[in-house]
Protein backbone atom coordinates (compact mmCIF):
# COMPACT_ATOMS: atom_id res chain seq x y z
CA UNK A 1 0.00 0.00 0.00
CA UNK A 2 1.31 3.43 -0.73
CA UNK A 3 2.16 5.80 2.02
CA UNK A 4 -0.20 8.42 0.72
CA UNK A 5 -2.96 6.04 0.78
CA UNK A 6 -2.22 5.17 4.43
CA UNK A 7 -2.41 8.76 5.44
CA UNK A 8 -5.21 9.18 3.09
CA UNK A 9 -6.94 6.42 4.91
CA UNK A 10 -6.32 7.85 8.40
CA UNK A 11 -6.03 11.48 7.41
CA UNK A 12 -9.71 11.92 7.25
CA UNK A 13 -10.26 10.56 10.77
CA UNK A 14 -8.33 13.22 12.69
CA UNK A 15 -10.04 15.77 10.57
CA UNK A 16 -13.41 14.43 11.55
CA UNK A 17 -12.37 14.49 15.21
CA UNK A 18 -11.36 18.08 14.88
CA UNK A 19 -14.61 18.88 13.19
CA UNK A 20 -16.70 16.89 15.74
CA UNK A 21 -15.00 18.38 18.77
CA UNK A 22 -16.56 21.78 18.27
CA UNK A 23 -19.94 20.12 17.81
CA UNK A 24 -19.50 18.18 21.05
CA UNK A 25 -18.35 21.26 22.83
CA UNK A 26 -21.30 23.12 21.48
CA UNK A 27 -23.60 20.35 22.66
CA UNK A 28 -21.85 20.33 26.01
CA UNK A 29 -22.11 24.05 26.22
CA UNK A 30 -25.75 23.86 25.29
CA UNK A 31 -26.34 21.20 27.89
CA UNK A 32 -24.44 23.21 30.47
CA UNK A 33 -26.53 26.22 29.63
CA UNK A 34 -29.66 24.15 29.96
CA UNK A 35 -28.45 22.93 33.35
CA UNK A 36 -27.65 26.46 34.37
CA UNK A 37 -31.05 27.59 33.16
CA UNK A 38 -32.71 24.74 35.01
CA UNK A 39 -30.72 25.56 38.12
CA UNK A 40 -31.53 29.20 37.69
CA UNK A 41 -35.17 28.44 37.10
CA UNK A 42 -35.40 26.07 40.07
CA UNK A 43 -34.69 28.75 42.69
CA UNK A 44 -37.00 31.08 40.88
CA UNK A 45 -39.83 28.59 41.16
CA UNK A 46 -38.95 27.95 44.79
CA UNK A 47 -39.07 31.62 45.47
CA UNK A 48 -42.51 31.78 43.87
CA UNK A 49 -43.82 28.82 45.89
CA UNK A 50 -42.44 30.05 49.20
CA UNK A 51 -44.51 33.23 49.24
CA UNK A 52 -47.59 31.22 48.29
CA UNK A 53 -47.28 28.97 51.33
CA UNK A 54 -47.62 31.81 53.83
CA UNK A 55 -50.62 33.04 51.81
CA UNK A 56 -52.27 29.63 51.85
CA UNK A 57 -51.80 29.24 55.60
CA UNK A 58 -53.76 32.36 56.53
CA UNK A 59 -56.57 31.21 54.23
CA UNK A 60 -56.85 27.96 56.15
CA UNK A 61 -56.57 29.67 59.51
CA UNK A 62 -59.14 32.39 58.77
CA UNK A 63 -61.81 30.79 60.99
CA UNK A 64 -59.46 30.98 63.97
CA UNK A 65 -59.16 34.74 63.97
CA UNK A 66 -62.95 34.89 63.54
CA UNK A 67 -63.44 32.87 66.71
CA UNK A 68 -60.89 34.95 68.50
CA UNK A 69 -62.64 38.12 67.38
CA UNK A 70 -66.07 37.05 68.66
CA UNK A 71 -65.52 37.82 72.37
CA UNK A 72 -64.19 41.31 71.69
CA UNK A 73 -67.37 42.05 69.69
CA UNK A 74 -69.50 41.31 72.75
CA UNK A 75 -67.44 43.62 74.92
CA UNK A 76 -68.44 46.86 73.17
CA UNK A 77 -72.17 46.10 73.73
CA UNK A 78 -72.37 48.01 77.02
CA UNK A 79 -71.54 51.11 74.99
CA UNK A 80 -75.01 50.77 73.43
CA UNK A 81 -76.76 50.87 76.83
CA UNK A 82 -77.58 54.58 76.64
CA UNK A 83 -79.53 53.88 73.43
CA UNK A 84 -81.37 50.75 74.59
CA UNK A 85 -80.89 49.52 78.11
CA UNK A 86 -83.49 46.77 77.82
CA UNK A 87 -81.67 45.26 74.80
CA UNK A 88 -78.52 44.71 76.87
CA UNK A 89 -80.34 43.25 79.87
CA UNK A 90 -80.64 39.56 80.58
CA UNK A 91 -84.03 38.01 79.65
CA UNK A 92 -85.15 37.77 83.28
CA UNK A 93 -84.17 41.35 83.99
CA UNK A 94 -85.99 42.51 80.87
CA UNK A 95 -89.15 40.72 81.97
CA UNK A 96 -88.98 42.31 85.40
CA UNK A 97 -88.46 45.71 83.80
CA UNK A 98 -91.49 45.14 81.56
CA UNK A 99 -93.62 44.10 84.52
CA UNK A 100 -92.65 47.17 86.52
CA UNK A 101 -93.35 49.39 83.52
CA UNK A 102 -96.77 47.78 83.08
CA UNK A 103 -97.60 48.28 86.76
CA UNK A 104 -96.61 51.92 86.62
CA UNK A 105 -98.67 52.42 83.48
CA UNK A 106 -101.64 50.71 85.13
CA UNK A 107 -101.40 53.05 88.10
CA UNK A 108 -101.15 56.10 85.91
CA UNK A 109 -103.93 54.97 83.57
CA UNK A 110 -106.84 55.83 85.91
CA UNK A 111 -105.70 59.45 85.93
CA UNK A 112 -106.55 59.67 82.23
CA UNK A 113 -110.30 60.11 82.00
CA UNK A 114 -112.14 59.38 78.75
CA UNK A 115 -113.37 62.36 76.76
CA UNK A 116 -117.03 63.25 76.66
CA UNK A 117 -117.31 61.81 73.17
CA UNK A 118 -115.59 58.65 74.34
CA UNK A 119 -118.07 58.22 77.20
CA UNK A 120 -120.98 58.73 74.83
CA UNK A 121 -119.61 56.14 72.42
CA UNK A 122 -119.19 53.64 75.26
CA UNK A 123 -122.78 54.21 76.31
CA UNK A 124 -124.23 53.76 72.82
CA UNK A 125 -122.07 50.68 72.23
CA UNK A 126 -123.10 49.19 75.57
CA UNK A 127 -126.79 49.71 74.85
CA UNK A 128 -126.59 48.50 71.25
CA UNK A 129 -128.50 45.24 71.82
CA UNK A 130 -131.32 46.94 73.70
CA UNK A 131 -131.31 49.77 71.16
CA UNK A 132 -131.72 47.31 68.32
CA UNK A 133 -134.81 45.99 70.10
CA UNK A 134 -136.36 49.24 71.30
CA UNK A 135 -134.86 52.21 69.44
CA UNK A 136 -134.31 50.99 65.90
CA UNK A 137 -136.98 48.32 66.26
CA UNK A 138 -139.62 50.92 67.08
CA UNK A 139 -138.35 53.31 64.42
CA UNK A 140 -138.86 50.65 61.78
CA UNK A 141 -142.29 49.99 63.22
CA UNK A 142 -143.41 53.62 62.84
CA UNK A 143 -141.73 54.44 59.53
CA UNK A 144 -144.18 55.15 56.70
CA UNK A 145 -147.09 53.75 58.71
CA UNK A 146 -150.57 55.03 59.41
CA UNK A 147 -151.82 55.42 62.94
CA UNK A 148 -154.36 52.65 63.45
CA UNK A 149 -155.16 49.78 65.81
CA UNK A 150 -152.69 47.50 64.06
CA UNK A 151 -149.85 49.94 64.75
CA UNK A 152 -150.66 50.04 68.46
CA UNK A 153 -150.85 46.25 68.61
CA UNK A 154 -147.42 45.97 66.99
CA UNK A 155 -146.08 48.57 69.42
CA UNK A 156 -147.39 46.60 72.39
CA UNK A 157 -145.72 43.43 71.14
CA UNK A 158 -142.41 45.21 70.61
CA UNK A 159 -142.39 46.71 74.11
CA UNK A 160 -143.23 43.39 75.75
CA UNK A 161 -140.43 41.71 73.81
CA UNK A 162 -137.99 44.29 75.20
CA UNK A 163 -139.10 43.31 78.75
CA UNK A 164 -140.91 46.47 79.74
CA UNK A 165 -143.51 44.25 81.37
CA UNK A 166 -147.28 44.23 81.03
CA UNK A 167 -148.16 47.08 83.44
CA UNK A 168 -145.63 49.53 81.98
CA UNK A 169 -146.39 48.56 78.38
CA UNK A 170 -150.14 48.94 78.90
CA UNK A 171 -149.61 52.37 80.45
CA UNK A 172 -147.44 53.56 77.53
CA UNK A 173 -149.80 52.32 74.80
CA UNK A 174 -152.85 53.78 76.53
CA UNK A 175 -151.22 57.19 76.89
CA UNK A 176 -150.04 57.26 73.26
CA UNK A 177 -153.53 56.35 72.07
CA UNK A 178 -155.00 59.25 74.02
CA UNK A 179 -152.39 61.68 72.70
CA UNK A 180 -152.92 60.57 69.12
CA UNK A 181 -156.69 61.09 69.39
CA UNK A 182 -156.37 64.41 71.20
CA UNK A 183 -153.84 65.85 68.76
CA UNK A 184 -155.49 64.16 65.79
CA UNK A 185 -152.16 62.81 64.66
CA UNK A 186 -151.97 61.19 61.25
CA UNK A 187 -148.21 60.82 60.96
CA UNK A 188 -146.79 57.75 62.70
CA UNK A 189 -143.34 59.30 62.88
CA UNK A 190 -144.75 62.14 64.98
CA UNK A 191 -146.18 59.51 67.30
CA UNK A 192 -142.72 57.97 67.49
CA UNK A 193 -141.40 61.27 68.87
CA UNK A 194 -144.12 61.26 71.53
CA UNK A 195 -143.17 57.71 72.48
CA UNK A 196 -139.60 58.79 73.18
CA UNK A 197 -140.83 61.66 75.35
CA UNK A 198 -143.10 59.34 77.35
CA UNK A 199 -140.32 56.84 77.98
CA UNK A 200 -137.99 59.63 79.10
CA UNK A 201 -140.67 60.82 81.55
CA UNK A 202 -140.83 57.35 83.09
CA UNK A 203 -137.10 57.43 83.86
CA UNK A 204 -136.92 61.06 85.01
CA UNK A 205 -138.08 60.44 88.64
CA UNK A 206 -135.36 57.80 89.24
CA UNK A 207 -132.58 59.98 87.84
CA UNK A 208 -131.08 60.75 91.26
CA UNK A 209 -127.32 60.18 91.52
CA UNK A 210 -125.72 59.01 94.74
CA UNK A 211 -124.43 61.96 96.77
CA UNK A 212 -122.03 61.32 99.64
CA UNK A 213 -122.23 64.20 102.10
CA UNK A 214 -119.47 65.39 104.37
CA UNK A 215 -120.28 63.99 107.81
CA UNK A 216 -118.80 62.70 111.02
CA UNK A 217 -118.08 59.03 110.57
CA UNK A 218 -118.13 56.90 107.46
CA UNK A 219 -120.86 56.90 104.83
CA UNK A 220 -121.88 53.23 104.87
CA UNK A 221 -123.11 51.53 101.70
CA UNK A 222 -124.63 48.06 102.15
CA UNK A 223 -124.55 46.07 98.91
CA UNK A 224 -127.25 43.41 98.49
CA UNK A 225 -128.42 41.13 95.71
CA UNK A 226 -128.61 37.54 94.56
CA UNK A 227 -125.62 35.51 93.39
CA UNK A 228 -124.15 36.19 89.97
CA UNK A 229 -125.37 39.75 89.39
CA UNK A 230 -121.90 41.33 89.55
CA UNK A 231 -122.17 42.69 93.08
CA UNK A 232 -118.52 42.22 94.10
CA UNK A 233 -117.25 43.65 90.81
CA UNK A 234 -119.52 46.66 91.27
CA UNK A 235 -118.05 47.19 94.75
CA UNK A 236 -114.52 47.20 93.33
CA UNK A 237 -115.40 49.72 90.61
CA UNK A 238 -117.24 52.01 93.02
CA UNK A 239 -114.27 51.94 95.38
CA UNK A 240 -111.97 53.01 92.54
CA UNK A 241 -114.28 55.84 91.51
CA UNK A 242 -114.66 57.15 95.07
CA UNK A 243 -110.90 57.08 95.54
CA UNK A 244 -110.45 59.06 92.32
CA UNK A 245 -112.74 61.68 93.80
CA UNK A 246 -110.35 62.04 96.72
CA UNK A 247 -112.35 60.04 99.26
CA UNK A 248 -110.83 57.51 101.64
CA UNK A 249 -112.47 54.11 101.19
CA UNK A 250 -112.68 50.86 103.14
CA UNK A 251 -114.23 47.53 102.13
CA UNK A 252 -115.93 44.93 104.32
CA UNK A 253 -115.86 41.32 103.07
CA UNK A 254 -119.28 40.38 104.41
CA UNK A 255 -119.87 37.60 101.88
CA UNK A 256 -118.43 34.81 104.02
CA UNK A 257 -120.44 32.00 102.40
CA UNK A 258 -119.42 32.00 98.75
CA UNK A 259 -116.12 30.28 98.00
CA UNK A 260 -113.31 32.75 97.22
CA UNK A 261 -115.58 35.78 97.77
CA UNK A 262 -113.30 37.12 100.51
CA UNK A 263 -110.20 36.64 98.36
CA UNK A 264 -111.88 38.33 95.41
CA UNK A 265 -112.60 41.45 97.43
CA UNK A 266 -109.10 41.44 98.90
CA UNK A 267 -107.65 41.43 95.38
CA UNK A 268 -109.69 44.52 94.55
CA UNK A 269 -108.35 46.16 97.71
CA UNK A 270 -104.74 45.30 96.95
CA UNK A 271 -105.00 46.60 93.39
CA UNK A 272 -106.24 49.97 94.55
CA UNK A 273 -104.47 50.26 97.90
CA UNK A 274 -107.77 50.11 99.78
CA UNK A 275 -108.02 48.39 103.21
CA UNK A 276 -110.30 45.36 103.45
CA UNK A 277 -111.76 44.08 106.73
CA UNK A 278 -112.26 40.33 106.46
CA UNK A 279 -112.48 37.08 108.39
CA UNK A 280 -112.27 33.46 107.36
CA UNK A 281 -114.82 31.82 105.08
CA UNK A 282 -117.88 30.77 107.04
CA UNK A 283 -117.56 33.50 109.66
CA UNK A 284 -120.59 35.46 110.83
CA UNK A 285 -121.28 38.16 108.24
CA UNK A 286 -122.76 40.54 110.83
CA UNK A 287 -119.60 40.22 112.93
CA UNK A 288 -117.36 41.10 109.97
CA UNK A 289 -119.39 44.19 109.11
CA UNK A 290 -119.53 45.28 112.76
CA UNK A 291 -115.72 45.16 112.92
CA UNK A 292 -115.54 47.09 109.65
CA UNK A 293 -117.77 49.90 110.90
CA UNK A 294 -115.67 50.18 114.06
CA UNK A 295 -112.44 50.29 112.04
CA UNK A 296 -113.84 52.86 109.60
CA UNK A 297 -114.89 55.14 112.46
CA UNK A 298 -111.49 54.79 114.16
CA UNK A 299 -109.58 55.61 110.95
CA UNK A 300 -111.88 58.47 109.88
CA UNK A 301 -112.72 56.74 106.60
CA UNK A 302 -115.08 58.62 104.28
CA UNK A 303 -116.84 55.65 102.65
CA UNK A 304 -117.33 52.07 103.83
CA UNK A 305 -118.72 49.61 101.27
CA UNK A 306 -119.96 46.35 102.81
CA UNK A 307 -120.40 43.23 100.71
CA UNK A 308 -122.98 40.61 101.69
CA UNK A 309 -123.65 37.05 100.65
CA UNK A 310 -125.82 36.55 97.61
CA UNK A 311 -129.28 35.52 98.68
CA UNK A 312 -132.24 33.96 96.95
CA UNK A 313 -135.14 36.30 97.35
CA UNK A 314 -137.48 33.37 98.08
CA UNK A 315 -135.47 32.10 101.08
CA UNK A 316 -136.89 33.71 104.22
CA UNK A 317 -134.10 32.66 106.59
CA UNK A 318 -131.44 34.20 104.34
CA UNK A 319 -133.34 37.47 104.22
CA UNK A 320 -133.58 37.34 108.03
CA UNK A 321 -129.78 37.16 108.23
CA UNK A 322 -129.60 40.30 106.12
CA UNK A 323 -131.92 42.05 108.54
CA UNK A 324 -129.55 41.03 111.35
CA UNK A 325 -126.65 42.72 109.56
CA UNK A 326 -128.62 45.98 109.44
CA UNK A 327 -129.50 45.76 113.14
CA UNK A 328 -125.85 45.21 114.10
CA UNK A 329 -124.70 48.20 112.06
CA UNK A 330 -127.21 50.46 113.80
CA UNK A 331 -125.63 49.64 117.17
CA UNK A 332 -122.62 51.69 116.08
CA UNK A 333 -124.44 54.26 113.95
CA UNK A 334 -128.21 54.66 114.13
CA UNK A 335 -128.25 56.08 110.61
CA UNK A 336 -126.30 53.21 109.10
CA UNK A 337 -126.50 51.95 106.48
CA UNK A 338 -126.81 55.27 104.72
CA UNK A 339 -127.38 53.54 101.39
CA UNK A 340 -128.78 50.07 100.74
CA UNK A 341 -127.87 49.39 97.14
CA UNK A 342 -129.50 46.54 95.26
CA UNK A 343 -127.52 45.14 92.34
CA UNK A 344 -129.64 43.70 89.54
CA UNK A 345 -128.66 41.85 86.38
CA UNK A 346 -130.51 43.40 83.43
CA UNK A 347 -130.50 40.03 81.69
CA UNK A 348 -132.76 38.43 84.30
CA UNK A 349 -135.76 40.25 82.88
CA UNK A 350 -138.95 40.21 84.90
CA UNK A 351 -137.23 38.25 87.69
CA UNK A 352 -135.56 41.56 88.60
CA UNK A 353 -139.02 42.84 89.55
CA UNK A 354 -139.55 40.14 92.18
CA UNK A 355 -136.01 40.64 93.51
CA UNK A 356 -136.59 44.37 93.92
CA UNK A 357 -139.89 43.79 95.69
CA UNK A 358 -138.62 41.29 98.28
CA UNK A 359 -135.32 43.05 99.05
CA UNK A 360 -137.23 46.31 99.50
CA UNK A 361 -139.57 44.62 101.97
CA UNK A 362 -136.65 43.09 103.89
CA UNK A 363 -134.16 45.94 104.28
CA UNK A 364 -135.57 48.96 102.46
CA UNK A 365 -133.70 49.52 99.19
CA UNK A 366 -132.58 53.12 98.66
CA UNK A 367 -130.73 52.74 95.35
CA UNK A 368 -130.28 50.35 92.42
CA UNK A 369 -127.33 49.46 90.19
CA UNK A 370 -128.39 47.75 86.97
CA UNK A 371 -125.53 45.70 85.53
CA UNK A 372 -124.80 43.82 82.29
CA UNK A 373 -126.92 46.02 80.04
CA UNK A 374 -124.37 45.43 77.29
CA UNK A 375 -125.10 41.71 77.22
CA UNK A 376 -128.86 41.71 76.76
CA UNK A 377 -131.52 42.93 74.36
CA UNK A 378 -133.98 43.13 77.27
CA UNK A 379 -132.70 46.32 78.86
CA UNK A 380 -136.28 47.57 78.81
CA UNK A 381 -136.56 46.15 82.33
CA UNK A 382 -135.16 49.48 83.54
CA UNK A 383 -138.46 51.15 82.53
CA UNK A 384 -140.48 48.56 84.42
CA UNK A 385 -138.37 48.99 87.59
CA UNK A 386 -138.58 52.78 87.40
CA UNK A 387 -142.31 52.73 86.71
CA UNK A 388 -143.28 50.25 89.44
CA UNK A 389 -140.92 51.17 92.30
CA UNK A 390 -139.61 54.72 91.72
CA UNK A 391 -136.38 53.72 93.52
CA UNK A 392 -133.41 55.85 92.42
CA UNK A 393 -131.25 54.14 89.82
CA UNK A 394 -127.75 55.13 90.88
CA UNK A 395 -125.56 53.36 88.33
CA UNK A 396 -125.78 51.32 85.15
CA UNK A 397 -123.18 48.84 83.88
CA UNK A 398 -122.60 48.83 80.12
CA UNK A 399 -119.28 46.97 79.88
CA UNK A 400 -116.27 45.50 81.66
CA UNK A 401 -114.19 48.67 82.03
CA UNK A 402 -114.07 50.96 85.05
CA UNK A 403 -115.74 53.79 83.11
CA UNK A 404 -118.49 51.41 81.98
CA UNK A 405 -120.05 51.58 85.44
CA UNK A 406 -121.52 55.05 85.13
CA UNK A 407 -123.98 57.24 87.01
CA UNK A 408 -127.45 56.93 85.54
CA UNK A 409 -128.65 59.98 83.59
CA UNK A 410 -132.13 59.50 82.14
CA UNK A 411 -131.78 61.87 79.19
CA UNK A 412 -128.48 60.37 78.06
CA UNK A 413 -129.89 56.87 78.44
CA UNK A 414 -132.92 57.57 76.26
CA UNK A 415 -130.85 59.38 73.64
CA UNK A 416 -128.45 56.44 73.42
CA UNK A 417 -131.32 53.97 73.33
CA UNK A 418 -132.97 55.71 70.39
CA UNK A 419 -129.59 56.62 68.84
CA UNK A 420 -130.31 60.32 68.99
CA UNK A 421 -127.70 63.08 69.40
CA UNK A 422 -125.02 60.83 67.95
CA UNK A 423 -122.65 63.77 67.75
CA UNK A 424 -122.83 64.67 71.42
CA UNK A 425 -119.53 66.03 72.69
Amino acid sequence: MAKGSFFGLFGSKPKSNQESKPEAEEKADDKAKQNEEEQASAPAETKQVEPEQPQSEPQQSQPKPTEAETPPESDPQPEQEPESVAAALAPDAAEVCAQVTAEVAAREAPAKRPTRKGLWSRLTDGLRKTSDSIGEGLFGLFRDKQIDDELFEDLETQLLTADLGVPTTTRIVKRLTQQANRKQLKDAEALYELLQEDMAEILAPVDRPLVIPTQDGPFVILMVGVNGVGKTTTIGKLAQQFKREGKSVMLAAGDTFRAAAVEQLQVWGERNDIPVIAQHTGADSASVIYDAVEAAKARNVDVLIADTAGRLQNKAHLMDELKKVVRVMKKLDVNAPHEVMLTLDAGTGQNAISQTKLFTEAVGITGITLTKLDGTAKGGIIFAIADQFAIPIRYIGVGEGLEDLRPFVAKEFVNALFRRDQQQQ
